[in-house]
């Protein structure tokens, strides 16, 4: 029946024309005016609370209405102060960025079915979920749909979403494992004991054994199943049962399948005394399949740690500075741009802002990688979720919640990781159109034996359905990955694109920049050699005033220095060249020679041609060469040799002084070198190896890498390293050594192994016993039995990349 009506059923407001939103409720069908009022009144119908349209006294658009909490905290989601917290403007007009965290997702059919239902609503641009972490990257256009309406969409089809919260995170993985365990448990302490009991009765029918006896046992098997079959192998069943709903067939289907049909008919057989009983296979099936992804679920949580860590940097707390300068403690979330807080030594900053009062040294070690605290005073700018090391400063807030520098890596890391590589994209279409072949094939063998052998169709049909399920296909990628990437953070590397490990495993060549790669990039000025009239420490001030807008490494040895503090302004940064400002109202530059005086002729260096030298000038005169010595990581030596050993080709692209990279690639035994290059020289060399039909991974650290980073197949960059470098990268350093750069390309070598191994030996299983089982030749029992081991070997086999050691060469 359908309801005449030109308002909307739910909110009262005047229906759209030529556009149809409709809800049965109570048998009738009722017209709404948009998909939002639609997904509420769905998600009511679903709910059970079609009552509140029965008693409500006006539409939906009063506030205090009955409307169930879970929708009307949906609702809140929409105001722009909370979104302040967890939502990012994206690079297009209208378009907002957040990341939310899925609870419901147990497959990577879940994966697939969210992302493609949340996808097809209207205004929403990209929805991509990670399966290791269950968090999912958004962007949509607010002028077209809401982001309550997101969310109610996402709870239509079963699931709940959420912006991202640490706290909760941590709670929800804390609940999901403890759900977890106890299913295991019970499917473990029920399978030992029917096990036991199924021994007795198989001894039994060789060596004989009372009739009263069998039925006996056969009855507490029964008792002992019944709650791994309905309590430990729930699961299965509310994930086949969305599936079905939603008109698809998911590979949790011929699990449940399966389980219950294998349970009936063992129920049937105790009943009446006749055929086996199967409670011990059914039992065991339930118990490894839940083993084998718990296994998976703590590989997850292990592999999503380091970057959920990053969220729990910025504190609870701030205290703000009011209009008459009274102090305050509030929650961060308050902070607006424009507030004044103090922070004391050894607290942590609140959010992205600039000094205001105050002079103390700030550690990013966090954040940056930087390991020595770097000094701050009036003016210059600190990040959120930095720690003040030891001196008061009061500081004005510019960016809050989102659109701070941390929610940016944050974001980067989720989008990164949401990315799928195309092995598992290929494996779970298979496992997908797996499904619905092995229903054919379970069909057609049924019938086959009904006609032939009715007895022995039943079980016949449970053996196929057993024996083939595609579970150890659907485990054989996944899980090898997520174990790979979770040693692999143990290792000191995270990866931040899903392509990462599969690429790096087919590399030909490694690439090295040289300062803050190689290098600490933590150089010290040897000498100064003076080419004007002012004294040697004017022009150190000079170049520490212009190297302070500098990202690049070599700058340090100037913002350190202790010389007087220049007023200076309008920073421009010349890639590859150098730096140039105004300090004290006159214009300076610093860096190479051609680019600070290009018309004057170069000044030859008195100092050995080893040292990194630059050159400071004015627009009149050249004033100082400076010369600069780079302290080499001392893994440097032996991570080359190793990859030179994995037989990778190791280059050495730099923008320093012939004679310097030359000594450095001497002393490292790289014999491919490139010297003076400017980003987009480095960007052609690389362009050029890959012409050649090199496959590259460039290890990088600054601003002028980000090009070639981007270009590269494979990109790994430095903890230490610039923001701009680390969102170019495929994988990041997170400390100061290059062994896991080695590491890395050995790591993922053997999980392309391992991946090839279960894939292998699933697609062989598969070839091998499902004709077996179809012929009769595999009863159900064998069948559970050899499906459990089969994912079981896949997840073991894949779960051996957390033993992988340092490679033989390493130190």
């Amino acid at each position: 029946m359908t309801s005449k009506a030109s308002v909307c059923y739910h909110c009262g407001l005047d229906l759209p024309p030529q556009l149809a939103y409709n809800v049965m409720i109570n048998a009738i069908l009722r017209p709404m005016c948009c998909p939002g009022c639609q997904a509420v009144a769905q998600a009511i119908v679903d709910n059970r609370l079609t009552d509140y349209y029965r008693y409500r006294t006006a539409p939906a658009a009063t506030a205090g209405e009955p409307v169930p909490d879970l929708l009307k905290q949906m609702t809140a989601y929409d105001h722009p102060k909370l979104q302040q917290q967890f939502v990012a403007t994206s690079t297009a007009d209208n378009h907002k960025h957040t990341s939310l965290i899925l609870e419901g997702i147990v497959c990577a059919a879940c994966v697939w079915l969210n992302e493609k239902h949340v996808n097809g609503l209207p205004g929403v641009v990209e929805f991509r979920v990670n399966f290791s972490n269950h968090r999912a990257s958004l962007i949509w256009d607010t002028t077209r749909i809401k982001l309550s309406e997101i969310l109610q969409a996402i709870a239509l089809i079963g699931y709940r979403a959420h912006p991202v919260d640490a706290q909760r995170q941590a709670q929800i993985q804390q609940r999901e494992r403890g759900r977890a365990l106890r299913r295991l448990a019970v499917a473990g302490l029920g399978s030992m004991q029917i096990m036991m009991l199924a021994v007795a009765l198989y001894a039994g029918a060789f060596s004989g054994i009372d009739t009263a006896l069998v039925g006996f046992f056969r009855w507490v098997s029964l008792l002992l199943a019944t709650p791994v079959v309905l309590y430990s192998a729930w699961p299965f069943y509310q994930s086949a049962w969305r599936d079905l709903r939603l008109a698809r067939v998911g590979m949790d289907v011929p699990v449940a399948v399966s389980i219950l049909a294998g349970y009936l008919a063992s129920v049937y057989a105790t009943l009446t005394q006749q055929h086996d009983i199967y409670f011990d296979s059914i039992s065991m099936f339930i118990f490894f399949l839940l083993g084998g992804r718990y296994l998976e679920m703590q590989a997850r949580h292990r592999a999503g740690e380091v970057a959920a860590n990053l969220v729990k940097l910025i504190p609870a707390m701030s205290t703000r500075i009011d209009a008459a300068g009274q102090e305050q403690v509030i929650a961060v979330s308050e902070l607006s741009p424009g507030d004044k807080v103090r922070v004391k030594p050894g607290e942590t900053i609140p959010a992205d802002g600039i000094v205001d009062a105050g002079q103390s040294h700030v550690d990013e070690a966090l954040l940056t990688g930087e390991s020595i605290p770097l000094y701050k005073q009036a003016g210059d700018p600190v990040i959120g979720g930095s720690v003040n090391v030891d001196s008061p400063l009061q500081l004005r807030i510019e960016k809050v919640g989102a659109d701070t520098v941390l929610a940016g890596i944050q974001r980067l890391l989720d989008r990164a990781q949401t990315e799928k590589p195309a092995i598992v994209l290929l494996a779970d279409q298979v496992a997908r159109y797996f499904v619905l072949g092995l229903f054919v094939i379970a069909l057609l063998v049924g019938l086959w034996w009904w006609q032939h052998q009715p007895s022995r169709a039943l079980w016949i049909v449970i053996s196929v359905l057993v024996v083939s399920c595609p579970c150890a296909l659907s485990l054989a990628t996944p899980v090898a990955l997520i174990t790979a990437t979770g040693r692999l953070m143990q290792l000191g590397m995270l990866t931040t694109r899903g392509h990462a490990l599969q690429t790096l495993a087919g590399i030909t060549h490694v690439v090295f920049d040289k300062t803050g790669t190689l290098t600490y990039g933590r150089a010290h000025i040897t000498s100064i050699e003076l080419c004007s009239s002012l004294p040697r420490e004017q022009v150190l001030a000079i170049a520490a005033a212009l190297e302070r807008g500098s990202e690049h490494p070599l700058a340090q040895a100037f913002t350190t220095a202790a010389v007087p503090r220049l007023n200076s302004s309008d920073y421009r940064a010349f890639a590859g060249q150098g730096m140039q400002a105004t300090v004290e109202g006159k214009i300076y530059r610093i860096g190479r020679a051609d680019f600070v005086r290009p018309v004057q002729p170069m000044v030859r260096p008195a100092q050995p041609s080893h040292h990194t030298t630059l050159w400071l000038a004015d627009s009149e005169q050249m004033l100082a060469v400076f010369y600069l010595e780079d302290e080499l990581r001392p893994d440097a030596l032996s991570t080359v040799r190793e990859l030179q050993h994995q037989g990778l080709q190791v280059c050495l692209f730099s923008g320093d002084q012939p004679a310097v990279v030359a000594r450095f690639a001497e002393r490292l035994g790289i014999r491919q070198w490139q010297a003076g290059l400017l980003p987009q020289d480095k960007l052609a060399q690389l362009r050029g190896l890959q012409a050649q039909g090199a496959v590259v991974a460039m290890v990088g650290d600054g601003v002028n890498d980000a090009p070639v980073l981007a270009a590269a197949q494979v990109s790994i960059a430095m903890g230490s390293g610039t923001p701009l470098a680390q969102g170019s990268a495929d994988l990041v350093l997170l400390s100061e050594r290059l062994a896991p750069v080695a590491q890395a390309v050995d790591l993922a070598r053997r999980s392309r192994r391992v991946i090839q191994q279960n894939l292998a030996w699933a697609i062989l299983y598969n070839i091998v016993a499902i004709p077996l089982a179809g012929l009769g030749y595999i009863v159900p029992w064998m069948a559970g039995i050899g499906m459990s081991a089969s994912s079981l070997l896949v997840v073991l086999n894949a779960l051996g990349l957390q033993q992988f050691a340092q490679p033989r060469t390493m130190p």
